[in-house]
């Protein structure tokens, strides 16, 4: 005797499928961002300079370190983990130690002697002014 098995019920996986992946579906490319260690960088272009966005909230300005090196522009944070109170009870810890770090090549057109950077309201703003650009006029040379 051989035994069968009877699905009642054939949707039931379909469904089941749906609204397992269905969270999936509501991820944003800022939660994406958590989970590699990395931070959204919006880039703005004007015509005289250029304005990197970066979102990190919960640091404060002394945790960032802006570095160009060359043509290579790195912004890194460091969140450090605060002293335990001895007398707080934690019911539940989920933040502690963050960091991260990104790099950008910049373009010549970039004065590297003139960048300046705030942080406000949890975004890091980077304004990277350009460079005049050096108009060649025209002159008449005397023959002799």
């Amino acid at each position: 005797m051989t035994t069968v098995k009877f699905n009642r019920k054939p949707f039931n996986s379909f469904v089941d499928d749906f609204f397992t992946e269905l969270p999936a579906l509501f991820k944003n490319d800022f939660n994406n961002y958590e989970q590699k260690g990395l931070v959204p960088v919006n880039v703005k272009e004007t015509d005289k300079s250029y304005r990197l966005e970066v979102i990190a909230p919960g640091f404060e300005k002394t945790d960032f370190r802006v570095n160009l090196d060359q043509n290579l522009l790195t912004i890194s944070a460091e969140k450090k983990e605060e002293a335990k109170n001895e007398n707080d009870k934690n019911i539940r810890r989920e933040y502690s130690y963050r960091s991260f770090k990104r790099s950008f090549t910049i373009d010549e057109k970039i004065d590297a002697t003139a960048i300046e950077a705030s942080y406000i309201n949890g975004v890091l703003i980077l304004n990277l002014p350009k460079k005049e650009e050096v108009k060649l006029s025209a002159t008449e040379i005397a023959i002799k």
